[in-house]
């Protein structure tokens, strides 16, 4: 199982939200290309790039600051935040990306995931991000119908990198990931699910590390990392191991 750190970027600078709001942040670096590099430096195989503000505003809005990540590491980049379109997507494949994340629009457009998973195979994941359980778009702003899980059923056979499983609530907290959901959730599709929020500690790893044979095959952690509750090569270790 990959620890993939997240690099989230607002206004130019690398900061992390609580529970997603985007009035709850904490500056950790105004270098993201730093922080970005220091976590290759510990041994992250995968990063987790995030434009916050592409988010919340619907379209790109940290390019340069994106830009620098892709010249300064030499690891994989997984992007979202923003990326609405064929066009956007080809943009930062173009830019040196490995991975793009669709989620607003994924869930408000499956068609848009289809066209981009034929155009660009393996490269596409989807990002479910949940309140109680049901789906929440527009960075979070606005909660669903739509069940998780019955949304990711959904997308079986589109050829996803990867489901990306936030739950809000945990996001940002420190305060444990959502086993039970993302085991739920994982047990219901045959798409590699890549956990994410609420990571405080080791103990976290090893939880979502026994949920591996049941697709899980990566965690992204942002807050543990810059608090130092978490740190990246002991966690490397134990999701490997």
């Amino acid at each position: 199982m990959l620890v993939i750190p997240a690099v989230d970027i607002k206004g130019g600078r690398c900061v992390r939200l609580l529970q997603g709001r985007e009035d709850s942040e904490t500056v950790f670096s105004d270098d993201p290309s730093g922080m970005a590099a220091r976590w290759e430096a510990e041994g992250a195989e995968l990063l987790h790039v995030v434009d916050l503000d592409g988010a919340f505003r619907k379209s790109p809005q940290n390019v340069d600051a994106i830009k620098r990540i892709i010249d300064r590491v030499h690891i994989p980049i997984q992007l979202g935040g923003g990326i609405r379109s064929m066009e956007t997507i080809a943009v930062f494949f173009d830019l040196g990306v490995s991975r793009v994340i669709l989620g607003t629009e994924a869930i408000r457009n499956p068609g848009l995931v289809e066209e981009a998973c034929q155009a660009f195979p393996g490269k596409i994941i989807v990002g479910i991000d949940a309140r109680n359980g049901m789906v929440a778009v527009e960075g979070w702003t606005r909660t669903t119908e739509q069940r998780a899980i019955e949304v990711a059923k959904d997308f079986e056979g589109y050829g996803l990198a990867g489901i990306i499983f936030t739950d809000i609530h945990k996001d940002g907290m420190q305060t444990g990931p959502n086993i039970e959901e993302t085991k739920r959730l994982a047990e219901s599709v045959s798409t590699p699910i890549i956990a994410s929020g609420g990571v405080a500690d080791i103990d976290d790893i090893k939880a979502l590390a026994e949920l591996e044979p049941l697709g899980v095959v990566g965690v992204i952690t942002g807050r543990a990392l810059y608090a130092g509750t978490l740190n990246l090569g002991q966690a490397i270790k134990v999701a490997n191991g």
